[in-house]
């Protein structure tokens, strides 16, 4: 963040601007209703605080975003990914894996997810659900239902409404821009129901800890069912999870990339495909993704759905599974580059 040299002439000058700013997201505000999150019509997202909550006086903040979306290829130019873990998420992209996006604020993850966009086919309906619309997906059959307030007589429609209300609308795709309470049931719903494909977003600070907050998040939703059955619908539902952080010169990176191989005892269990040097240094070195040498069994999908990228059949050689059911009858131990199974990491 950078002090600028432009300042308003008073407080009423900042708050006619508020108020026009209010005005053209369709809010209003004021000391009873001091505080207003919208989208302004260029697509840019508003946060505004009135005193009593702003204690020194109003705050505004506006987040802009860029005019040209990024690509894949601005991701790997920036640093925030390597060109065989971009393959990899292309290609589970592709095959209609589910991935969930995990990070902290402003690490990159809804940026990460419209790039990703890019790789759905161009004949598939794809129903997305906001709490405030931001995504850019890079598609044209794109529904957006997007979460309001409660407003006068009219009620609020929440995030869970929404997810409900996705899934009767025959999507192809559904994505949730960030999974942030109940709707999280309904996510793993629809995604253990035939939603194959789905992507959503998620804040935690690991992939362990964004797998154990969905589970959290969706107990919300008030089910009677045992946590071992939401914990089995989540390891049913999940295929790959990215993980992605902010460094202190504001750069963003992805430092890991696992997948869910399934139940050991009464835990989820994940397996590394890609790790970051930043996440095994401690900061030190570089922050280039590395694969582990494990075999993802995504990939098992990914060639029965005949999904075909160049970088990745380099980095895992088709030849060595013949079939999927010869991958199936293939000793852990016995696959190139696979780990022991002592290295798999649970959540």
């Amino acid at each position: 963040m950078l002090v600028t040299d432009r300042t308003f002439t008073d407080e009423n000058h900042l708050m006619r601007v508020i108020e026009a700013l209010a005005s053209a997201a369709g809010q209003r505000i004021d000391p009873e209703r001091p505080l207003v999150e919208a989208r302004l019509p260029d697509g840019s997202r508003l946060s505004i605080a009135l005193p009593p909550v702003a204690v020194d006086g109003p705050l505004v903040a506006i987040r802009k975003f860029p005019p040209i979306p990024y690509t894949i290829e601005d991701l790997i130019r920036y640093g925030t990914l390597s060109v065989e873990a971009a393959a990899f998420l292309r290609a589970c992209v592709m095959a209609r894996a589910n991935l969930l996006i995990a990070g902290g604020s402003s690490s990159g993850k809804t940026t990460l997810l419209s790039v990703l966009s890019a790789f759905i086919d161009a004949n598939e309906r794809i129903v997305t659900v906001e709490d405030a619309a931001e995504l850019r997906l890079q598609r044209e059959h794109v529904c957006r239902l997007e979460s309001t307030p409660p407003h006068g007589y009219t009620p609020a429609v929440s995030l869970r409404d929404l997810v409900a209300h996705a899934v009767r609308m025959r999507p192809d795709r559904l994505i949730v821009g960030e999974v942030r309470g109940a709707e999280a049931f309904d996510l793993l719903q629809a995604m253990n129901t035939g939603h194959e494909g789905s992507l959503s977003t998620i804040h935690a600070n690991s992939p362990r800890d964004a797998l154990t907050r969905l589970e959290t998040l969706a107990m919300l939703a008030g089910s009677d069912l045992p946590i071992r059955a939401i914990r089995r619908q989540l390891v049913s539902a999940t295929d790959v999870v990215v993980h992605l952080v902010r460094r202190a010169d504001g750069s963003r990176r992805v430092t890991r990339i696992c997948e869910v191989t399934g139940m050991e005892d009464e835990t989820v269990a994940t397996q590394d495909i890609f790790v970051s040097e930043l996440a095994e240094a401690h900061g030190a070195g570089g922050t280039r993704l590395l694969p582990t040498g494990i075999r993802p069994r995504t990939l098992e999908r990914i060639i029965r759905r005949g999904v075909k990228v160049p970088e990745l059949q380099r980095l895992f050689p088709q030849e060595r599974l013949q079939s999927p059911i010869d991958a199936r009858r293939v000793a852990p131990r016995e696959v190139s580059g696979a780990a022991p199974a002592g290295e798999r990491r649970r959540a």
